[in-house]
Parts: C-alpha cells; sequence; structure tokens
C-alpha cells in the first residue's frame, strides 16, 4: 500500500471517529434536552394540578354533611376518585391529575345535586308532618276532654244514651283513660324531634278517640 492511500485511510478513520464522537455528543445534548423540558414541563403542571386538588377538595367539604346524610354511597364513591388523584399527585404525575380532576369537579356537582334535591324534599316532607302535628295538638285535646266529661256525666247515674250498655260503657270508660297516656307518648315523641312517629301516635290518639264518642253515643264536633 502507498504511502498516500495510507495516509488517507488514516485521516478517513479518524475522520469517522470525529463524526461518531460528534454525533453521540449531539445524541446526549438532545437526550439532556428532552429530559430538561421533560422536567420543566412537569414543573409547570405541578402548581395547576395541586391548585385543581384544592379547589376540590373545598367543593366537595362545602356539601359532605349533607351528602353523608342524604347521598352516602355517592359520597363514597367521590371520594374514593379524590383520593386517587391525591395519589397521582404523590407519585408526581401531575399530567394524569389535571386529566382526571375535570371529571371529578364534574362528580362533586351532580353529588351537589343530588343531595341538595334530597334535602329539599326532606325538608318539605319535614313541614309536612309539622303541620300534621300542629292539627293534632289542636283537634284531640278537645276530643279527649270531651270524652272526659261524657264519660263523668254518665257515670252520674243519669242514665246511658240509647243503644249504650253498662258492658259498653265500661268499656270505652277504661278506652277513654287510656287517651291520656297514649296523648303524652305522642307528646314526648315529638320532644325527641320525631314528627312523623308523633304524628303516627297522635292519629292513633284521634282514631281511638273518635271510635269511643260513638260508642257512648256523641258526635263529634
Amino acid at each position: 500500500m502507498s504511502k498516500y492511500k495510507s495516509a488517507s485511510l488514516q485521516w478517513d478513520c479518524v475522520n469517522r471517529s470525529y463524526h461518531q464522537e460528534l454525533l453521540m455528543k449531539r445524541s446526549n445534548w438532545l437526550a439532556a434536552s428532552a429530559a430538561a423540558m421533560l422536567m420543566l414541563a412537569c414543573s409547570n403542571q405541578k402548581a395547576p394540578a395541586e391548585e385543581a386538588i384544592a379547589k376540590i377538595d373545598t367543593s366537595l367539604e362545602a356539601i359532605h354533611d349533607t351528602a353523608a346524610k342524604y347521598s352516602p354511597d355517592t359520597l363514597k364513591s367521590v371520594e374514593s376518585q379524590v383520593s386517587a388523584l391525591k395519589q397521582s399527585l404523590a407519585k408526581g404525575d401531575y399530567s394524569g391529575v389535571l386529566t382526571a380532576a375535570p371529571a371529578v369537579t364534574t362528580a362533586i356537582k351532580a353529588l351537589r345535586e343530588d343531595a341538595q334535591t334530597k334535602s329539599s324534599e326532606a325538608d318539605a316532607a319535614l313541614a309536612k308532618v309539622k303541620q300534621q302535628w300542629r292539627t293534632l295538638t289542636y283537634e284531640v285535646p278537645k276530643l279527649v276532654a270531651d270524652l272526659h266529661t261524657q264519660v263523668t256525666t254518665l257515670s252520674s247515674g243519669r242514665g246511658l244514651p240509647k243503644g249504650v250498655t253498662k258492658a259498653s260503657f265500661a268499656s270505652a270508660k277504661d278506652g277513654v283513660a287510656s287517651l291520656d297516656a297514649m296523648w303524652t307518648d305522642a307528646n314526648n315523641t315529638v320532644s325527641s324531634g320525631d314528627y312523623a312517629a308523633a304524628v303516627t301516635k297522635g292519629q292513633a290518639v284521634k282514631d281511638k278517640a273518635t271510635e269511643l264518642m260513638h260508642t257512648l253515643g256523641m258526635k263529634p264536633s
């Protein structure tokens, strides 16, 4: 091989080695740049991800008690979604947090609407039974008082109304005596805040009082 060809070959090897080294440096630089850009992107997403979860926490906290009372199952589902978001945040998956946050926000909105609807329905039902109780507190004491008066009158020996026997009168007299305890029980139930149960008990007193009035030959006023 001539000296010229040998020198040329050596130069080619050097040149090729230089280009390979240059390519490796460029590749490393690109990789480093990509990593830096990725870290920058993650860093830029961290604050929005934390802010998204903070807003979600605030929204959920505002309706938590109402939801726990009226939509407990749905609340558990939403809390599970929020927990998953926080786990993603802890792992540094800020992109995942930002992607999933809108769906969780929508779920909280639906939970709020459901809980508020059920709360309104419960308030309306409570208002209704309270009115029923007020009506009973006006009607029942008067019925019971009239029955006591009738029992006192018939017990004086002035005779029994047509259709009322001594046996039926004795039974009705015991029934009238039991009305006071029944009405007291209904009032005690209201004191505990259970208006629905109180109305049920109060209505039972009214029904029995009405029945006893017929038994004693009285006409309900």
